[in-house]
Protein backbone atom coordinates (compact mmCIF):
# COMPACT_ATOMS: atom_id res chain seq x y z
CA UNK A 1 0.00 0.00 0.00
CA UNK A 2 1.48 3.38 -1.08
CA UNK A 3 1.68 5.91 1.57
CA UNK A 4 -0.34 8.83 2.11
CA UNK A 5 0.63 11.75 0.93
CA UNK A 6 1.31 14.81 3.52
CA UNK A 7 1.73 18.55 3.04
CA UNK A 8 4.57 20.13 5.35
CA UNK A 9 5.57 23.69 5.88
CA UNK A 10 9.11 25.05 5.12
CA UNK A 11 10.65 27.96 5.29
CA UNK A 12 10.21 30.33 2.10
CA UNK A 13 12.48 32.00 0.13
CA UNK A 14 11.80 34.62 -2.43
CA UNK A 15 14.47 32.46 -4.54
CA UNK A 16 14.33 28.89 -5.18
CA UNK A 17 17.74 28.20 -5.86
CA UNK A 18 19.09 27.94 -2.33
CA UNK A 19 17.09 24.54 -2.17
CA UNK A 20 17.59 22.91 -5.23
CA UNK A 21 20.84 24.00 -4.75
CA UNK A 22 20.79 20.79 -2.58
CA UNK A 23 19.15 18.75 -4.72
CA UNK A 24 20.77 19.52 -8.34
CA UNK A 25 22.90 16.37 -7.94
CA UNK A 26 20.33 13.97 -7.42
CA UNK A 27 19.04 11.24 -9.82
CA UNK A 28 16.14 13.12 -12.21
CA UNK A 29 16.59 16.40 -10.41
CA UNK A 30 13.78 19.11 -12.33
CA UNK A 31 13.39 22.29 -11.08
CA UNK A 32 10.29 24.82 -12.71
CA UNK A 33 10.85 27.76 -11.94
CA UNK A 34 8.84 30.82 -11.79
CA UNK A 35 11.69 33.26 -12.22
CA UNK A 36 9.07 36.70 -12.43
CA UNK A 37 6.69 36.19 -10.51
CA UNK A 38 4.70 39.12 -11.08
CA UNK A 39 4.26 38.19 -14.72
CA UNK A 40 1.10 36.80 -15.82
CA UNK A 41 1.14 33.05 -14.81
CA UNK A 42 4.09 33.12 -12.98
CA UNK A 43 3.37 32.13 -8.58
CA UNK A 44 4.68 28.55 -7.91
CA UNK A 45 8.30 27.33 -8.14
CA UNK A 46 8.41 22.89 -8.23
CA UNK A 47 11.20 21.20 -7.05
CA UNK A 48 11.64 17.72 -7.07
CA UNK A 49 14.06 14.43 -7.55
CA UNK A 50 14.92 10.90 -7.22
CA UNK A 51 11.62 10.05 -9.54
CA UNK A 52 9.77 6.20 -9.21
CA UNK A 53 10.41 6.03 -12.69
CA UNK A 54 11.72 7.35 -15.81
CA UNK A 55 9.81 7.28 -19.34
CA UNK A 56 12.15 8.65 -22.50
CA UNK A 57 10.74 8.93 -26.29
CA UNK A 58 13.51 8.54 -28.60
CA UNK A 59 13.95 10.00 -31.96
CA UNK A 60 11.30 7.51 -33.88
CA UNK A 61 9.00 7.83 -30.83
CA UNK A 62 9.65 4.65 -28.99
CA UNK A 63 8.98 4.58 -25.61
CA UNK A 64 11.98 3.63 -23.73
CA UNK A 65 12.46 2.72 -20.09
CA UNK A 66 9.60 0.57 -19.31
CA UNK A 67 8.78 -2.69 -21.21
CA UNK A 68 5.84 -2.60 -20.11
CA UNK A 69 4.86 0.09 -21.73
CA UNK A 70 7.14 -0.18 -24.60
CA UNK A 71 4.03 -0.81 -27.15
CA UNK A 72 2.02 2.05 -26.10
CA UNK A 73 2.11 5.54 -27.79
CA UNK A 74 3.98 8.36 -26.11
CA UNK A 75 1.00 9.89 -24.65
CA UNK A 76 -0.94 6.73 -23.69
CA UNK A 77 2.27 5.41 -21.89
CA UNK A 78 3.07 8.23 -20.08
CA UNK A 79 -1.05 8.20 -18.96
CA UNK A 80 -0.24 4.63 -17.69
CA UNK A 81 2.90 5.66 -16.04
CA UNK A 82 0.59 8.58 -14.19
CA UNK A 83 -2.19 5.94 -13.06
CA UNK A 84 0.55 4.28 -11.04
CA UNK A 85 0.04 6.93 -8.53
CA UNK A 86 -2.52 6.66 -5.99
CA UNK A 87 -5.21 9.82 -6.48
CA UNK A 88 -6.47 9.49 -2.99
CA UNK A 89 -4.29 13.06 -2.18
CA UNK A 90 -5.44 15.77 0.41
CA UNK A 91 -7.69 18.32 -0.64
CA UNK A 92 -5.40 21.59 -1.44
CA UNK A 93 -5.26 24.38 -4.04
CA UNK A 94 -1.45 23.44 -4.28
CA UNK A 95 -1.11 22.81 -8.16
CA UNK A 96 1.22 19.91 -8.07
CA UNK A 97 0.73 16.53 -5.54
CA UNK A 98 2.71 13.61 -7.77
CA UNK A 99 2.90 13.08 -11.16
CA UNK A 100 4.54 13.46 -14.17
CA UNK A 101 7.45 16.40 -14.58
CA UNK A 102 9.48 16.59 -17.55
CA UNK A 103 9.67 18.10 -21.16
CA UNK A 104 8.07 17.34 -24.60
CA UNK A 105 10.54 18.49 -28.01
CA UNK A 106 8.78 19.69 -30.50
CA UNK A 107 10.02 16.67 -32.61
CA UNK A 108 7.83 14.82 -30.80
CA UNK A 109 5.35 16.64 -32.58
CA UNK A 110 6.90 14.84 -36.16
CA UNK A 111 4.92 11.39 -34.34
CA UNK A 112 1.86 12.81 -34.33
CA UNK A 113 1.37 14.46 -37.79
CA UNK A 114 2.23 13.70 -41.28
CA UNK A 115 6.11 14.98 -41.61
CA UNK A 116 8.76 13.60 -43.20
CA UNK A 117 11.46 14.49 -41.41
CA UNK A 118 14.27 15.68 -43.61
CA UNK A 119 15.86 17.66 -41.22
CA UNK A 120 18.73 16.30 -39.15
CA UNK A 121 19.14 15.58 -35.55
CA UNK A 122 21.68 17.45 -34.97
CA UNK A 123 21.12 17.90 -31.12
CA UNK A 124 20.75 14.15 -29.61
CA UNK A 125 18.22 14.65 -26.96
CA UNK A 126 15.42 12.18 -26.19
CA UNK A 127 11.90 13.37 -27.88
CA UNK A 128 10.68 13.52 -24.56
CA UNK A 129 11.96 12.54 -20.74
CA UNK A 130 9.20 12.36 -18.21
CA UNK A 131 9.93 11.02 -14.52
CA UNK A 132 6.75 9.69 -11.85
CA UNK A 133 7.38 11.84 -8.93
CA UNK A 134 5.84 11.26 -5.47
CA UNK A 135 7.19 14.03 -4.28
CA UNK A 136 7.60 17.98 -4.60
CA UNK A 137 8.69 21.10 -2.73
CA UNK A 138 6.48 23.98 -3.89
CA UNK A 139 6.83 27.38 -3.17
CA UNK A 140 3.99 30.07 -3.73
CA UNK A 141 4.85 33.24 -4.59
CA UNK A 142 1.34 34.94 -4.13
CA UNK A 143 0.88 33.84 -0.29
CA UNK A 144 4.96 33.47 0.18
CA UNK A 145 5.07 30.28 1.94
CA UNK A 146 7.05 27.06 1.11
CA UNK A 147 5.48 23.91 1.43
CA UNK A 148 6.56 20.20 0.75
CA UNK A 149 4.45 17.25 -0.69
CA UNK A 150 5.46 14.02 0.35
CA UNK A 151 5.11 10.79 2.45
CA UNK A 152 6.68 10.71 5.88
CA UNK A 153 8.99 8.45 4.91
CA UNK A 154 9.77 10.63 1.76
CA UNK A 155 9.82 13.72 3.79
CA UNK A 156 12.50 12.47 6.30
CA UNK A 157 14.75 11.94 3.40
CA UNK A 158 14.28 14.75 1.73
CA UNK A 159 14.79 16.92 4.35
CA UNK A 160 18.18 14.52 5.12
CA UNK A 161 19.23 16.30 1.27
CA UNK A 162 17.85 19.35 2.02
CA UNK A 163 20.50 19.81 5.26
CA UNK A 164 23.24 18.59 3.20
CA UNK A 165 25.76 21.60 2.00
CA UNK A 166 25.45 22.12 -1.89
CA UNK A 167 28.16 20.99 -4.20
CA UNK A 168 29.43 24.61 -4.52
CA UNK A 169 28.50 26.12 -8.32
CA UNK A 170 31.79 25.76 -10.62
CA UNK A 171 32.70 28.31 -12.98
CA UNK A 172 30.97 28.03 -16.64
CA UNK A 173 32.88 29.60 -20.16
CA UNK A 174 32.03 29.28 -23.85
CA UNK A 175 35.32 27.97 -25.24
CA UNK A 176 34.40 29.69 -28.59
CA UNK A 177 32.08 32.70 -29.69
CA UNK A 178 28.18 31.14 -30.87
CA UNK A 179 28.17 30.48 -34.60
CA UNK A 180 25.09 30.85 -36.88
CA UNK A 181 23.97 27.39 -38.77
CA UNK A 182 22.82 30.06 -41.14
CA UNK A 183 24.02 33.18 -42.55
CA UNK A 184 21.90 36.08 -43.07
CA UNK A 185 21.73 35.36 -46.71
CA UNK A 186 20.32 31.81 -46.16
CA UNK A 187 18.05 33.30 -43.70
CA UNK A 188 16.84 35.43 -46.03
CA UNK A 189 17.15 32.55 -49.11
CA UNK A 190 14.39 30.54 -46.60
CA UNK A 191 12.79 33.92 -45.95
CA UNK A 192 11.69 34.17 -49.77
CA UNK A 193 10.75 30.45 -49.91
CA UNK A 194 8.24 30.99 -47.63
CA UNK A 195 6.56 33.99 -49.09
CA UNK A 196 6.48 31.51 -52.20
CA UNK A 197 4.42 29.16 -50.49
CA UNK A 198 2.37 31.99 -48.88
CA UNK A 199 1.78 33.42 -52.17
CA UNK A 200 1.23 29.77 -53.35
CA UNK A 201 -1.70 29.37 -50.76
CA UNK A 202 -0.08 26.13 -48.99
CA UNK A 203 0.08 28.08 -45.59
CA UNK A 204 -0.81 32.09 -44.13
CA UNK A 205 2.04 31.62 -41.77
CA UNK A 206 5.16 29.76 -41.35
CA UNK A 207 7.22 30.79 -37.67
CA UNK A 208 10.91 30.09 -39.08
CA UNK A 209 13.80 29.93 -36.96
CA UNK A 210 17.54 29.79 -36.70
CA UNK A 211 19.97 28.03 -34.69
CA UNK A 212 23.31 28.84 -32.95
CA UNK A 213 26.01 26.75 -31.20
CA UNK A 214 29.32 27.30 -28.73
CA UNK A 215 30.94 24.69 -27.24
CA UNK A 216 31.87 25.24 -23.22
CA UNK A 217 33.38 24.02 -20.08
CA UNK A 218 32.36 24.17 -16.67
CA UNK A 219 28.82 23.76 -14.41
CA UNK A 220 25.69 24.18 -15.97
CA UNK A 221 23.97 25.36 -13.31
CA UNK A 222 25.84 28.41 -13.22
CA UNK A 223 25.38 28.85 -16.50
CA UNK A 224 21.06 28.95 -15.58
CA UNK A 225 21.93 30.97 -12.79
CA UNK A 226 23.38 33.73 -15.18
CA UNK A 227 20.46 33.45 -17.90
CA UNK A 228 18.05 33.72 -15.04
CA UNK A 229 19.67 36.76 -13.61
CA UNK A 230 19.44 38.33 -17.08
CA UNK A 231 15.87 37.31 -18.21
CA UNK A 232 13.67 36.35 -15.54
CA UNK A 233 10.68 34.70 -17.11
CA UNK A 234 7.65 33.57 -15.47
CA UNK A 235 7.94 30.06 -17.23
CA UNK A 236 11.54 29.02 -16.48
CA UNK A 237 12.90 25.57 -15.90
CA UNK A 238 15.99 23.40 -15.54
CA UNK A 239 16.66 19.90 -16.46
CA UNK A 240 20.01 18.28 -16.40
CA UNK A 241 21.20 14.22 -17.01
CA UNK A 242 24.39 12.76 -18.46
CA UNK A 243 25.95 14.99 -20.65
CA UNK A 244 22.39 16.75 -21.53
CA UNK A 245 20.52 19.92 -20.39
CA UNK A 246 17.73 22.34 -20.78
CA UNK A 247 17.70 25.78 -19.40
CA UNK A 248 14.97 27.45 -20.53
CA UNK A 249 14.02 30.86 -19.92
CA UNK A 250 10.33 30.96 -21.52
CA UNK A 251 7.58 33.98 -21.22
CA UNK A 252 5.05 31.96 -22.52
CA UNK A 253 2.24 29.28 -21.26
CA UNK A 254 1.27 26.78 -23.75
CA UNK A 255 -1.54 24.90 -21.85
CA UNK A 256 -2.74 25.12 -18.30
CA UNK A 257 -5.29 22.93 -17.19
CA UNK A 258 -6.90 23.20 -13.54
CA UNK A 259 -10.42 21.27 -12.37
CA UNK A 260 -11.09 20.68 -16.42
CA UNK A 261 -10.49 24.52 -17.33
CA UNK A 262 -8.17 25.30 -19.94
CA UNK A 263 -5.96 27.92 -20.56
CA UNK A 264 -3.46 28.75 -23.29
CA UNK A 265 -1.33 31.91 -23.51
CA UNK A 266 -0.20 31.77 -27.11
CA UNK A 267 2.62 35.12 -27.59
CA UNK A 268 2.83 36.41 -31.40
CA UNK A 269 4.29 40.13 -31.87
CA UNK A 270 7.17 41.13 -30.76
CA UNK A 271 9.48 44.73 -30.17
CA UNK A 272 13.22 45.18 -28.31
CA UNK A 273 12.96 46.98 -25.66
CA UNK A 274 13.94 50.63 -25.58
CA UNK A 275 16.96 52.24 -24.45
CA UNK A 276 15.41 55.37 -22.81
CA UNK A 277 11.55 55.00 -21.15
CA UNK A 278 10.74 57.42 -24.07
CA UNK A 279 11.77 55.05 -26.40
CA UNK A 280 10.21 52.07 -24.69
CA UNK A 281 6.90 53.47 -24.71
CA UNK A 282 7.13 54.89 -28.26
CA UNK A 283 8.25 50.73 -29.50
CA UNK A 284 5.70 49.18 -26.94
CA UNK A 285 2.66 51.57 -28.66
CA UNK A 286 4.07 50.74 -32.23
CA UNK A 287 4.08 47.32 -31.31
CA UNK A 288 0.26 47.71 -29.76
CA UNK A 289 -0.68 49.56 -33.26
CA UNK A 290 0.95 46.95 -35.52
CA UNK A 291 -1.70 45.34 -37.73
CA UNK A 292 0.94 43.28 -38.83
CA UNK A 293 1.46 41.62 -35.77
CA UNK A 294 -1.85 41.77 -34.82
CA UNK A 295 -2.81 39.80 -37.79
CA UNK A 296 -0.35 37.07 -36.78
CA UNK A 297 -1.45 36.65 -33.21
CA UNK A 298 -5.16 36.48 -34.20
CA UNK A 299 -4.07 33.79 -36.97
CA UNK A 300 -2.37 31.83 -34.22
CA UNK A 301 -5.93 32.47 -31.86
CA UNK A 302 -7.80 31.05 -34.22
CA UNK A 303 -5.32 27.77 -34.57
CA UNK A 304 -5.25 27.62 -31.08
CA UNK A 305 -9.50 27.53 -30.77
CA UNK A 306 -9.29 24.61 -33.45
CA UNK A 307 -7.15 22.89 -31.26
CA UNK A 308 -8.66 23.35 -28.15
CA UNK A 309 -12.04 22.45 -29.46
CA UNK A 310 -10.56 19.19 -30.71
CA UNK A 311 -11.22 17.75 -26.87
CA UNK A 312 -13.17 20.63 -24.97
CA UNK A 313 -16.63 21.05 -24.09
CA UNK A 314 -18.65 22.53 -27.63
CA UNK A 315 -19.14 26.29 -27.51
CA UNK A 316 -16.86 26.62 -24.25
CA UNK A 317 -13.74 27.81 -25.96
CA UNK A 318 -13.55 31.77 -25.41
CA UNK A 319 -10.88 34.60 -25.97
CA UNK A 320 -11.19 37.03 -23.08
CA UNK A 321 -7.87 38.87 -23.88
CA UNK A 322 -6.95 39.55 -27.40
CA UNK A 323 -3.58 41.02 -28.87
CA UNK A 324 -2.43 42.19 -24.81
CA UNK A 325 0.90 44.11 -24.53
CA UNK A 326 2.96 42.32 -22.03
CA UNK A 327 6.68 43.70 -21.08
CA UNK A 328 10.03 41.26 -20.49
CA UNK A 329 13.33 42.38 -19.51
CA UNK A 330 14.47 41.92 -23.87
CA UNK A 331 11.03 42.28 -25.62
CA UNK A 332 7.68 43.82 -25.72
CA UNK A 333 5.13 41.01 -26.68
CA UNK A 334 1.60 40.70 -27.79
CA UNK A 335 -0.39 37.87 -25.92
CA UNK A 336 -3.42 36.69 -26.12
CA UNK A 337 -5.23 34.19 -23.76
CA UNK A 338 -7.90 31.33 -25.09
CA UNK A 339 -9.59 29.58 -22.63
CA UNK A 340 -11.86 26.55 -22.44
CA UNK A 341 -13.97 23.94 -19.97
CA UNK A 342 -12.17 20.21 -20.95
CA UNK A 343 -14.75 17.27 -22.78
CA UNK A 344 -16.25 14.53 -20.24
CA UNK A 345 -13.52 11.78 -20.56
CA UNK A 346 -10.65 13.92 -21.68
CA UNK A 347 -7.39 13.95 -20.10
CA UNK A 348 -4.82 16.93 -19.65
CA UNK A 349 -2.29 14.23 -21.83
CA UNK A 350 -5.54 14.19 -24.38
CA UNK A 351 -5.41 18.17 -24.47
CA UNK A 352 -1.28 17.99 -24.95
CA UNK A 353 -1.39 15.27 -27.28
CA UNK A 354 -4.00 17.33 -29.27
CA UNK A 355 -2.78 20.75 -29.17
CA UNK A 356 1.02 19.64 -29.65
CA UNK A 357 3.31 21.18 -30.98
CA UNK A 358 1.86 24.42 -30.00
CA UNK A 359 1.05 26.75 -32.80
CA UNK A 360 2.62 30.01 -31.98
CA UNK A 361 5.64 28.59 -33.03
CA UNK A 362 4.39 26.06 -36.00
CA UNK A 363 2.25 28.48 -38.40
CA UNK A 364 -0.89 27.62 -39.91
CA UNK A 365 -2.48 25.66 -41.09
CA UNK A 366 -0.71 23.35 -38.55
CA UNK A 367 0.77 20.22 -40.63
CA UNK A 368 1.35 21.81 -43.70
CA UNK A 369 3.49 24.92 -41.67
CA UNK A 370 5.41 21.61 -40.12
CA UNK A 371 6.08 20.20 -43.23
CA UNK A 372 7.64 23.65 -44.51
CA UNK A 373 9.56 24.48 -41.04
CA UNK A 374 11.20 20.59 -41.57
CA UNK A 375 12.39 21.27 -45.31
CA UNK A 376 13.75 25.26 -44.95
CA UNK A 377 15.47 24.71 -41.01
CA UNK A 378 18.74 22.46 -41.65
CA UNK A 379 18.32 20.54 -38.28
CA UNK A 380 15.50 19.27 -35.90
CA UNK A 381 14.23 21.72 -33.06
CA UNK A 382 15.15 19.03 -30.16
CA UNK A 383 13.24 20.83 -27.39
CA UNK A 384 13.07 24.11 -28.53
CA UNK A 385 9.73 24.90 -29.16
CA UNK A 386 8.72 21.81 -27.37
CA UNK A 387 7.19 21.76 -23.97
CA UNK A 388 8.21 22.13 -20.10
CA UNK A 389 5.77 21.26 -17.45
CA UNK A 390 4.05 18.61 -15.33
CA UNK A 391 1.04 16.73 -14.78
CA UNK A 392 -0.91 16.24 -11.59
CA UNK A 393 -2.56 12.51 -10.19
CA UNK A 394 -5.44 15.09 -9.85
CA UNK A 395 -5.75 16.21 -13.48
CA UNK A 396 -3.90 19.70 -13.00
CA UNK A 397 -1.05 20.54 -16.03
CA UNK A 398 0.70 23.73 -16.74
CA UNK A 399 3.35 23.51 -19.50
CA UNK A 400 5.03 26.02 -21.07
CA UNK A 401 6.45 26.46 -25.42
CA UNK A 402 10.14 25.96 -24.67
CA UNK A 403 11.07 29.09 -25.98
CA UNK A 404 14.41 31.78 -25.08
CA UNK A 405 16.01 27.85 -24.49
CA UNK A 406 19.50 26.65 -24.18
CA UNK A 407 20.11 22.83 -24.37
CA UNK A 408 23.17 21.18 -23.90
CA UNK A 409 24.77 17.98 -25.26
CA UNK A 410 27.88 16.59 -25.88
CA UNK A 411 29.21 19.51 -24.70
CA UNK A 412 27.85 22.22 -26.94
CA UNK A 413 25.25 24.77 -26.26
CA UNK A 414 22.35 25.05 -28.75
CA UNK A 415 20.35 28.38 -29.13
CA UNK A 416 17.41 29.15 -31.37
CA UNK A 417 15.89 32.10 -32.35
CA UNK A 418 12.02 32.54 -34.64
CA UNK A 419 9.79 33.95 -35.46
CA UNK A 420 6.27 34.13 -37.33
CA UNK A 421 6.57 34.98 -40.79
CA UNK A 422 3.58 36.49 -42.90
CA UNK A 423 2.26 37.69 -46.59
CA UNK A 424 3.87 41.45 -45.14
CA UNK A 425 6.74 40.07 -43.19
CA UNK A 426 9.99 41.70 -44.12
CA UNK A 427 13.11 39.33 -44.45
CA UNK A 428 15.84 41.99 -43.07
CA UNK A 429 12.79 42.91 -39.64
CA UNK A 430 12.28 39.65 -39.06
CA UNK A 431 15.86 38.61 -38.99
CA UNK A 432 16.68 41.00 -36.78
CA UNK A 433 13.84 40.18 -34.63
CA UNK A 434 14.95 36.36 -34.62
CA UNK A 435 18.04 38.29 -32.89
CA UNK A 436 16.32 40.89 -30.37
CA UNK A 437 14.42 37.80 -28.86
CA UNK A 438 17.73 35.70 -27.68
CA UNK A 439 20.48 38.68 -27.46
CA UNK A 440 20.18 39.19 -23.83
CA UNK A 441 20.84 35.25 -23.38
CA UNK A 442 24.04 35.05 -25.44
CA UNK A 443 25.48 38.26 -23.74
CA UNK A 444 25.07 36.23 -20.47
CA UNK A 445 26.53 33.18 -21.94
CA UNK A 446 29.24 35.11 -23.38
CA UNK A 447 30.12 37.51 -20.71
CA UNK A 448 32.40 35.32 -18.89
CA UNK A 449 34.80 34.92 -21.46
CA UNK A 450 37.83 36.79 -21.30
CA UNK A 451 38.52 36.60 -24.47
CA UNK A 452 38.98 39.76 -26.38
CA UNK A 453 39.57 38.85 -29.58
CA UNK A 454 35.62 37.89 -29.13
CA UNK A 455 34.12 41.63 -29.38
CA UNK A 456 34.03 42.27 -32.65
CA UNK A 457 32.53 38.66 -33.79
CA UNK A 458 29.68 39.38 -30.70
CA UNK A 459 28.62 42.52 -32.14
CA UNK A 460 28.65 41.23 -35.63
CA UNK A 461 26.56 38.65 -34.73
CA UNK A 462 23.90 39.71 -31.78
CA UNK A 463 23.57 43.50 -32.68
Amino acid sequence: MTPPIEIAPLPYHVDPLCYFAALRDRPGAVLLDTGRPSAPGGRYDILSCDPLALLEVDADGQVQGDPALSALSPFAAQQALLERLPSNVPDSQLPFLGGLIGYWSYDLGQRLEPVSGQAQQAVKLPASRVGLYDWALIQDHECQQSWLVASASRRRQVLKWLERSPRPAADFRLTAPFSAEMSRDDYLTRFDTVQDYIRAGDCYQINLAQRFSAPFEGDLWTAYRRLRATTPTPFAGYLAWEDKAILSLSPERFLLCREGRVETRPIKGTRPRGATPEEDRRLARTLTASLKDRAENVMIVDLLRNDLGRVCRPGSVKVPQLCGLESYANVHHLVSVITGELARGASPLDLLAAAFPGGSITGAPKVRAMQIIDELEPSRRSAYCGSLGYVDVRGQMDTSIAIRSVVAEGGALHLWGGGGLVADSRGEDEYTETLDKIRHLMHALMAASDDPSWNKERLSLIQ
